[in-house]
């Protein structure tokens, strides 16, 4: 059932990185039990539930938070989970009377996870931003694009779920090691703008030794060096090469049958030598180059959709991609030998499985009753 398996995650309803962070605990076999508004808010992005990916594996429930009645069955859940995810701004969780000082006093074993942007504190911690915004004040945004040209926004893949859910999946993961030595839980404060810094951490010792450049497409992995960003290919779609080691770069030449180019590091001729591989790259189409570079050790790799990449023959070997609801979807990482990680089903509706959840979780039939009876909305 996966290596979290028996691990009660009680997981209050938000966007992006918390229900992330959600769904990378369910995939390890945590129950994993969402409080959600009876009604939901879909920021304009119409889709039926089972699109819903980071829901897969869950159950939910559903309780009206601003009740007056609904902070005493909110509290009853939380006396049971090992886990409390909330992704709410800093305050809101204290104005409903759920912060951490009252859920573990109610649980003091209790692992309370905090996904923010800016994090609990600092002069911006009560302001609204995204992903876009955290990465920009990170100093990581500034790096993406090509030289001479606006940054470019990476999607939210950076803040939002690198520096942000697997963040505090991580965290979590840590401080329930650390509460079944200790017996007691604790918060884990996880900010995405500290996230995002820590992802790019490898810099910050290139920047202290001198060998990386603030100048955004002047360094070896953001598109300034020759041999190692991506080219159009003849039929308009586009490879990518990463040939930084001398050994690769040289298979690299071969295959494209290229000769008496400057030295691989001479940086001055970086522009020469990017046209020169843009016009070999040209000569042929995606597949055709596939296959000059098939069992080759040149760093070489097509630049495939997502649609694409699903039907690869190392994602199929790899059983990298399946589909919940007849959702193509990426299938749950990283791989254990003994207790495998597993989707057991489809994203619930609203207070879908609530219900058995509730028994799971040890609550008698009439406890049962007089929740829902005080609001808790649950579904079979």
């Amino acid at each position: 059932m996966g290596p979290l398996a028996g691990v009660k995650v009680l997981e209050f309803e938000a966007i992006g990185p918390a229900p992330f962070a959600g769904m990378l605990l369910a995939d390890m076999g945590a129950d994993v039990l969402v409080l959600e508004r009876p009604e939901g808010t879909d920021l304009g992005l119409k889709r039926e539930r089972r699109h819903d990916v980071m829901m897969r594996g869950k159950r939910s429930l559903t309780l009206d938070l601003k009740k007056d009645s609904s902070r005493q069955i909110a509290l009853s859940l939380v006396e049971r989970a090992d886990v409390l995810i909330e992704g709410l701004r800093p305050g809101v969780m204290e104005r409903l009377g759920l912060g951490p000082d009252i859920a573990l006093a109610r649980n003091p074993r209790l692992v309370y996870g905090r996904m923010t942007g800016w994090g609990q504190d600092g002069p911006l911690a009560p302001r609204a931003g995204h992903d876009i915004n955290y990465i920009a004040l990170a100093g990581v945004l500034h790096a993406f694009g090509r030289k001479g040209e606006a940054p470019v926004p990476p999607l939210n893949l950076i803040g939002d779920f690198g520096g942000g859910g697997m963040l505090l999946g991580f965290g979590i993961a840590c401080a329930l090691l650390e509460a079944k030595r200790s017996g007691q839980g604790q918060v884990v404060d996880a900010a995405m703008i500290d996230g995002t810094a820590l992802l790019a951490a490898m810099f910050s010792g290139f920047l202290a030794a001198g060998t990386w450049s603030e100048t955004r497409g002047d360094n070896i992995l953001d598109t300034g060096a020759p041999w190692y960003d991506v080219y159009e290919t003849k039929d308009g779609k586009y490879v990518s090469i990463g040939a930084i080691e001398g050994r690769f770069y040289e298979e690299l030449l071969e295959r494209l049958q290229l000769k008496d180019l400057p030295d691989q590091y001479d940086r001055a001729r970086w522009p020469e030598m990017k046209e020169v591989f843009s016009a070999a790259f040209r000569t042929r189409s995606r597949e055709e180059w596939c296959r000059v570079f098939d069992g080759s050790d040149a760093c070489f790799a097509p630049v495939l959709s997502w649609s694409e990449a699903r039907d690869h023959a190392q994602s199929v070997s790899r059983k990298s991609y399946l589909s919940v609801g007849n959702v193509p979807q990426p299938a749950p990482a990283p791989r254990f030998s003994r207790t495998p990680g597993a989707v057991r089903h489809e994203p619930p509706e609203r207070g879908e499985g609530g219900l058995q959840a509730l028994r799971d979780w040890g609550f008698a039939a009439q406890d049962i009753d007089a929740l829902k009876a005080q609001g808790l909305g649950t579904r079979e």
